[in-house]
């Protein structure tokens, strides 16, 4: 990746509750219908992938509970901050995913949202839950990798 990439791929929010409740099987960036106010947000960070999920309705796909916050200066041109945002993918794409999510009891996450150019992208996560052995098995890796840079560091000094 270049710097000019770089410069057009400027990440907004992640979903960082996403990453530790579950595995990422698979990947995909969706594109997202959203108003002029909720731009302006997303510039400002004035956006929350916290509980958001996806679904899967009338053979689209829906972003549900992702909070946008009204836009300051929007005055009547904001829109509900909750509302339920239509995310743009090829049709063969979200029927192999509603396949996927109906047979193997996999779930859809938006991962995190970012700017590529001048437009706003999602990506989208197929995911399996974690059990709560396998987040205390992560937590612990984490904390033995952290350590051992710890003592690098201080052997470095």
């Amino acid at each position: 990746m270049n710097a000019k990439e770089k410069m057009e791929h400027k990440t907004i929010a992640q979903n960082k509750k996403a990453y530790h409740d579950y595995f990422v099987v698979e990947s995909l960036e969706a594109g997202i219908e959203l108003f002029g106010t909720e731009v302006k947000s997303l510039r400002q960070g004035g956006v929350s992938l916290k509980d958001s999920w996806c679904s899967i309705e009338g053979g689209e796909l829906f972003v549900n509970n992702m909070h946008v916050s009204p836009y300051e200066k929007g005055n009547i041109f904001n829109r509900d901050p909750y509302r339920v945002r239509k995310l743009l993918l090829h049709k063969r794409e979200i029927m192999r995913l509603l396949g996927q999510v109906k047979q193997q009891g996999l779930t859809l996450l938006p991962l995190s949202l970012y700017f590529k150019g001048s437009l706003v992208k999602v990506q989208v996560g197929l995911c399996r839950g974690k059990k709560l052995y396998d987040k205390r098995a992560v937590d612990a890796e984490r904390s033995a990798r952290r350590e051992i840079q710890r003592q690098l560091k201080e052997r470095n000094q």
